[in-house]
């Protein structure tokens, strides 16, 4: 009796373990979950990142005012009419 019970046990510790540490095991499974949680958040903010960019695009192709707000504030061109006023800082 305490053999087949012996044996019993064994079979059940053999059977678990593909379960448990397999290819295709519960802690694979929480790994690659993991895994896709950080991927996801990872998107989440790419995809911010995108929007900004494609309002961006947006408005340069709709208006000159993006246009002209680039010119001045990146180039530090003004208009032919304007006159312009640079204040040292301390």
């Amino acid at each position: 009796m305490k053999t087949l019970a012996g044996v019993l046990g064994a079979l059940i510790v053999a059977i678990q373990y593909p379960l448990w540490l397999g290819k295709g095991g519960w802690l694979r499974v929480w790994e690659v979950d993991r895994q896709v949680e950080a991927r996801q958040y990872r998107n989440a903010g790419l995809e911010q990142r995108n929007a900004a960019l494609a309002a961006e695009v947006r408005d340069l192709k709709q208006g000159f005012d993006a246009i002209e707000e680039r010119a001045r504030y990146e180039l530090g061109m003004v208009k032919n009419d304007e006159v312009f006023f640079q204040v040292p800082r301390k």
